[in-house]
């Protein structure tokens, strides 16, 4: 074939109904429609998209309604900041972490604020020095806000040097409010007294946070996240107005913190949607375009993060960190995969690095906006930015952010999605590596942490109460399982078990042996398997040597019918205390004889397991007291 004839060879023009015809012949008939999901947005995402999903955008960053980033060119002008969140006891330590750090990647101060960082008589200003004016602030104060500011103040005023402070030194009264289930008029006007002050002598910091990662940690999904952070953004305009602000200077003072999950689409349109909807806010407001970009500061989340199997997170995050990176924020702390249970030097490098390969290695600072175009991505963000502006607007309709947190209303919606979630893990169609599957009997781990800055209990009196937005993680209902499975261990000296009665031949009983032997250790439960069992003396023997209160018939259905049911009511009939459980979801119309005949429960792939585990354990924990007593 001749060059030329090479150049003018095409590919045959497919349709979208010659795919659909082709895959559901892979299907084996079944329809495409199948392949659909619902997201907990309520979001169908469909099996293709084509260009007829194409949604009109800008042709570069930084132009119309901001869904590309803010800055034209992208990270290649404007990098994000490695801000990893550094935690120390006293101020000394602070620096010596903050230098390090520094020299290994880190482009801005940022640390975790905590009561006994702030009990000596040093100053933050004296440990820092320089380095204040080299690199930005990237802190969420919560409610030392007052003493950092006063402070970074002061040595503005002496130094002359307060147009050099850059980054963010923010709080978020509200986001506090919501976690601890009270507000306070009074902190709201302080704080409003303290962001007008600030604006004088620190022009250039922002110090107006809109914190979401408190939703996000009580299970909101994307749409109430963005809701919430446009409902509390408006809110900040309104009471900055109210203290005399101008609006550009209340709109350069703002910046909004994002929690990042595992839906690494999702995560990545929730971002684009964000400017989307704070362009059309501020737009409303009469902000010059110039003013209207959102600065956005973006961490892993907590919410995803496990105890056991803790090395997963390092990919979870990774994941996080290149959905939030693609998504264009400005700011980014990924969290150590140890997290959860005390962080250390090696996790602490492993985060930072994580940052380090995607900016150096992964060059995505090169390219700016490099999902803009995706016909599935453009299509996502616009439908979330649809919904989650009518969620803004029904937030409205009903008072605003303080009022839906003080009726319960906004509570009601997260937990409606949180308990969604909950059951989606429960019942394992929402897999968590290492924890409600693929779980190691063997690891032992610190299960309890609490790394929270102790918030101040000292309101006015006339503080208003209502329900606290708990902070959780997805993985912790498991953890609790294995933390009850620890305890039956320190009593009776050996971990829980429950026998498996493998009827008939190998290949007859073995995958669903495997199967159970896995939904048990997601409770730290081991199973022991017996040999092969063919009669009803050698089940009865295996009984009687092992002394188990808890038994599974792990075999093929023929086998089941071909002994199981003799064998069940005849053990039952022998050993009344029996509990008995069978690998294996039977017929509708055979349950009600299983049942009859003994079995307590059918464990199968869409057992919730754990329900199923809970049940099993505790009444474990009242043997193994009643034993320890005896």
């Amino acid at each position: 074939m001749s060059f030329e004839n090479l150049k003018n060879q095409t590919f045959p023009s497919i349709t979208k109904q010659d795919w659909k015809l082709k895959a559901e012949e892979s299907m084996k008939g079944k329809s495409v429609d199948l392949l659909q999901t619902t997201t907990y947005e309520d979001i169908k995402l469909k099996a293709l998209y084509t260009r007829l999903d194409e949604q009109k955008i800008s042709d570069y960053p930084g132009g119309s309604d901001f869904r590309r980033g803010i800055y034209p060119l992208g990270y290649q002008t404007n990098n994000w900041k490695i801000a990893q969140r550094l935690t120390a006891k006293t101020l000394t330590e602070l620096k010596g972490k903050i230098q390090a750090a520094i020299k290994n990647g880190q482009t801005a101060i940022a640390f975790d604020v905590s009561n006994e960082l702030f009990n000596g008589t040093e100053k933050l200003s004296g440990i820092l020095g320089e380095l204040i004016e080299t690199f930005p602030f990237a802190i969420n104060t919560k409610e030392r806000q007052p003493e950092l500011l006063t402070e970074l103040t002061e040595m503005a005023m002496e130094k002359g040097n307060g147009n050099r402070i850059t980054g963010y030194v923010a709080n978020d009264p509200i986001s506090i409010f919501a976690e601890e289930g009270r507000m306070s008029n009074e902190a709201l006007t302080k704080w409003s007294e303290d962001i007008k002050l600030a604006n004088s002598n620190l022009p250039i910091l922002r110090t107006v946070l809109v914190n979401t990662t408190v939703y996000h940690q009580g299970g909101a999904n994307a749409v109430q996240e963005l809701g919430i952070a446009a409902a509390t953004g408006v809110y900040y305009i309104q009471r900055l107005f109210e203290a005399g602000m101008k609006l550009d200077d209340v709109l350069s003072k703002m910046i909004f913190q994002f929690s990042i999950g595992s839906n690494f689409f999702m995560e990545l349109a929730k971002l684009r949607a964000a400017r989307i909807l704070w362009n059309k806010i501020t737009g409303v407001y009469g902000a010059e375009p110039k003013s209207r970009g959102m600065h956005i500061t973006a961490e892993t989340s907590t919410y995803t993060k496990t105890v056991y199997d803790p090395h997963v997170n390092i990919l979870r995050a990774g994941n996080e960190a290149f959905a939030a990176v693609l998504g264009g924020v400005q700011y980014l702390h990924v969290a150590p995969f140890d997290d959860v249970t005390g962080s250390t030097p090696l996790s602490e490098r492993i985060a930072r690095n994580t940052q380090n390969i995607l900016m150096e290695e992964a060059y995505l600072q090169k390219v700016a906006d490099p999902a803009g175009g995706s016909w599935y991505v453009e299509s996502l963000t616009a439908e979330l930015a649809e919904k989650a502006w009518a969620y803004f607007q029904q937030l409205e309709a009903n008072g605003g952010i303080l009022e839906v947190l003080q009726s319960n209303k906004l509570q009601n919606d997260i937990n409606a999605i949180s308990e969604k979630r909950k059951q989606d893990t429960f019942t394992r169609k929402q897999s968590v590596i290492g924890t409600n599957i693929y779980a190691n009997l063997e690891e032992q781990v610190q299960l309890s942490k609490d790394n929270r800055l102790a918030t101040n209990s000292n309101y006015d009196s006339s503080q208003i109460n209502f329900e606290a937005i708990k902070q959780t993680r997805g993985a912790e209902p498991f953890e609790s399982l294995r933390e009850i499975s620890l305890k039956i261990e320190n009593k009776s000296g050996s971990k829980p078990q429950i026998s498996m009665l493998c009827l008939g031949e190998l290949r007859q009983y073995k995958p669903r042996l495997d199967f159970v032997k896995g939904f048990l250790a997601v409770g730290g439960i081991k199973a022991f398997e017996s040999s092969s069992i063919t009669s009803y003396e050698a089940a009865k023997q295996f009984v009687q040597n092992h002394k188990t209160n808890y038994l599974c018939l792990c075999g093929s259905n023929e086998q089941y019918e071909q002994i199981g049911h003799e064998m069940v009511s005849t053990l039952k009939k022998e050993f009344p205390d029996l509990v008995i459980y069978m690998a294996g979801l039977q017929e509708k119309e055979d349950q009600i004889q299983w049942l009859s005949e003994g079995i307590r429960q059918f464990v199968h792939v869409k057992s919730n397991c754990y329900e199923t585990l809970s049940i099993i354990l505790k009444e474990m924990e009242v043997f193994a007291g009643e034993a320890s007593k005896a």
